[in-house]
């Protein structure tokens, strides 16, 4: 029991340091399209990066990689691509925005638990459901227009949040490999998917007209080697220690980060009402987790 509970506790710690960290992403992610690589390229070249630093850990555990369940494998590689999309959402979109949309994620992990999986719905996680949708509606309206995503950003954001609670269902259930090869699988899931997506958003860059190519490729390297080759590899593990909308909960500090971040670096402030949906599916995530803390 005492060593499940230091699991619980590191895997917990990993999580929240996780979501800590990535509060800062868009920074690195504008920068770089700054310095000459736009739309998904730039998410396209830091995904690569992180990929060729994980290659050595996926090698050595190419036998797990073998051996796992199809639907784990399609999870991790699904999670990728779902973070790809949350990436690229940055520089369509304002970034609390991108945030909040993504950190619907408990919502859509109650739900595709419940009605795929056939786990139980607990009052407080009906609660969350109606909390949720209710924060998405207010936030999207807050211009007095219909609760409708406005632009490629929001969608992008919306779309990888319902990505990643798949993704973290699938790891949850199926997951046997370990972090570094998982890691890599991970990062190989979302350059694939950056491989697909990057013409379709902008023409691929001319790589011979940027002003500073080592600083661009200074970026890249760090970018991909800390965000998505070391916090992925202890995200990873973690989400298979975790229940998927706790993962969810925990990544939450990075709501706060890249919300502060953004309005202070790069003015991006949120209306009152975007404000208060923002608390709201917040507070969804907290109500998520309230039955697993009362043993319901």
């Amino acid at each position: 029991m005492m060593e499940s509970t230091r699991t619980i506790f590191a895997a917990t710690m990993i999580v929240i340091l996780t979501g800590s960290l990535w509060g800062f992403y868009w920074m690195p992610v504008r920068q770089i399209a700054e310095l000459g690589l736009p739309g998904a390229w730039g998410t396209l070249a830091i995904v690569g990066a992180a990929t060729v630093v994980l290659i050595p850990l996926g090698w050595r555990g190419r036998r797990a990689l073998l051996a796992s369940h199809p639907i784990a494998l399609i999870s991790v590689a699904l999670g990728g691509f779902a973070f790809l999309l949350y990436s690229v959402g940055f520089l369509y979109g304002r970034v609390a925005i991108i945030v909040i949309l993504f950190f619907l994620t408990p919502v859509w992990s109650t739900l595709i638990g419940r009605y795929l999986m056939g786990w139980p719905i607990t009052r407080f996680r009906v609660l969350a459901l109606v909390i949720g949708v209710a924060g998405l509606g207010i936030m999207l309206s807050a211009d007095g227009k219909l609760p409708f995503p406005r632009g490629l950003g929001d969608w992008l954001g919306l779309t990888s949040g319902f990505l990643w609670a798949a993704a973290t269902v699938g790891i949850r259930v199926k997951a046997t490999s370990g972090p570094g090869e998982t890691a890599f699988l991970f990062a190989a899931g979302a350059f694939g998917g950056g491989l697909i997506l990057a013409p379709f958003l902008e023409p691929m860059p001319a790589f011979d007209t940027f002003a500073a190519p080592m600083q661009l490729f200074v970026w890249v390297a760090v970018t991909g080697g800390l965000w998505w080759a070391l916090s992925m590899a202890g995200l990873m593990w973690a989400a298979t220690k975790l229940d998927p909308a706790r993962v969810g909960i925990l990544l939450m500090a990075e709501v706060l980060i890249a919300s502060v971040t953004a309005a202070l670096i790069a003015g991006e402030m949120l209306t009152m009402p975007e404000i208060f949906g923002g608390v709201l599916v917040v507070l969804a995530g907290v109500f998520e987790m309230l039955p697993d803390r009362a043993g319901t």
